[in-house]
């Protein structure tokens, strides 16, 4: 059975106007000290019937880093994204973060596997600002698309929606 899971791509330029893309590490011992293909989008699992993937890809951001999203700010849905069984819906959005202000909510996993024992752990313990040109070396296998589409919408000047992003 396919699985969907709905996050925010937010993106802003940095010093030298490049993209840049907000990524999250997760938590918890299985993924301390990986770094490469270890990063994600703040997103989460959704039931299509239940909800819509905008309204769960917001809750996701505001559980996973500690901050809502603005209300009054425009996402832009981004082709799904088909990966491991997995579809997920990225939301693109210009915004700022401060990754030290991360308040990540937790959740409760069995460690070490079949164990029977209970560790809490936060949903992501790092956020950080990844210049876009090197997303595709931080993100799991499976979003490093995302980090193409994103390029597309960005840097594709018969877009649309370039001139409100540039």
């Amino acid at each position: 059975m396919v699985k969907h899971s709905a996050g925010i791509v937010m993106w802003r330029r940095d010093s030298d106007g490049d993209p840049e893309i907000l990524l999250v590490h997760p938590g918890g011992p299985f993924w301390a000290g990986k770094n490469d293909h270890a990063w994600s989008i703040p997103k989460g699992e959704f039931v299509p019937d239940q909800e819509a993937p905008a309204i769960t890809a917001r809750r996701e951001f505001a559980e996973e880093m500690g901050s809502e999203l603005p209300r009054d700010g425009d996402l832009i849905a981004l082709p799904v994204v088909k990966a491991s069984g997995k579809h997920i819906y990225p939301f693109l959005i210009r915004g700022d973060f401060d990754p030290a202000t991360l308040l990540s909510n937790s959740t409760v996993i069995e460690w070490p596997p079949r164990s029977g024992k209970q560790l809490s752990i936060p949903e992501v313990d790092a956020a950080a600002w990844v210049r876009l040109d090197e997303a595709e070396r931080y993100l799991h296998k499976g979003q490093a698309k995302v980090a193409e589409l994103v390029r597309g919408v960005l840097l594709d000047s018969g877009s649309e929606v370039f001139d409100d992003l540039a």
